[in-house]
């Protein structure tokens, strides 16, 4: 038997019963190698994917080939909202930041499960809620606060879609994400090192002071986690 399990995604796993077993014979269980990109800016969107280990990171590429990050979606959520919302494209690109594994369905199917009204409707819209608020987040976060503590506020929104307390992340990726330069991301880790808040070596980091970070960390994290918790309480353990 598989050790992988599509209700390893919080969102799969909070369906009634009826409705996942609908589903169950269409999920399509994939690899997601570090750096895949599962769409680009533009492209017509064919399926959904579910994460269950791994995060994915929707990213806005400028013209010059700079990027940041507008999003991360792992376990509680899943790629491919444009789908279901009418748009059927999106600005963004989906880079995977974490490698793992999804269940991917096609999109007419869940358009089908979409358009009954049922539970699967209002469970994609709150958690479509919660992704805005993540965006808008992040927006606020680039604009008004430092290196040190958008690294903070993004390890943290990466561990709480992981099961464990380690992330396989080089610092020109991270940079990438937040829209900064590498430089500035090795001072903030750096500084975390020294705290004792975290351990890098060769693109891997442990987080051994949880606590410490979430203190170290600007409002942000906060505001989405809790706004989070409130839309999709399944996720709180």
């Amino acid at each position: 038997m598989s050790e992988h399990n599509p209700k390893q995604n919080h969102l799969l796993a909070a369906l009634p019963a009826e409705v996942y077993s609908r589903l169950l014979p269409h999920l399509e269980f994939i690899t997601l190698p570090l750096g895949k990109v599962l769409y680009e800016s533009g492209d017509t969107l064919r399926h959904v994917y579910f994460p269950i280990d791994s995060i994915v990171s929707l990213l806005y590429v400028m013209k010059s080939g700079a990027s940041a990050e507008i999003s991360v979606v792992g376990n509680e959520g899943l790629i491919g909202v444009a789908l279901f919302m009418g748009g059927e494209s999106t600005t963004s690109r989906a880079l995977v930041q974490s490698a793992g594994c999804a269940y991917r369905l096609r999109g007419h199917l869940l358009k089908s499960e979409f358009n009954l009204h049922g539970d699967m409707l209002h469970l994609v819209l709150r958690y479509t809620q919660a992704l805005l608020t993540q965006m808008a987040q992040t927006a606020v976060c680039n604009r008004h606060h430092t290196i040190d503590q958008q690294l903070c506020r993004w390890l943290l929104l990466s561990l709480d879609r992981l099961s464990g307390d380690k992330l396989c992340m080089t610092q020109e990726l991270i940079a990438n994400m937040l829209g900064v330069r590498r430089e500035g991301v090795t001072d903030a880790a750096c500084k975390l090192q020294k705290l004792g808040v975290i351990e890098y070596r060769r693109g891997h980091i442990t987080v051994l002071d949880r606590p410490k970070l979430e203190r170290l960390s600007c409002e942000c994290y906060a505001v989405v986690k809790v706004e989070t918790d409130r839309l999709l309480p399944y996720l709180t353990p």
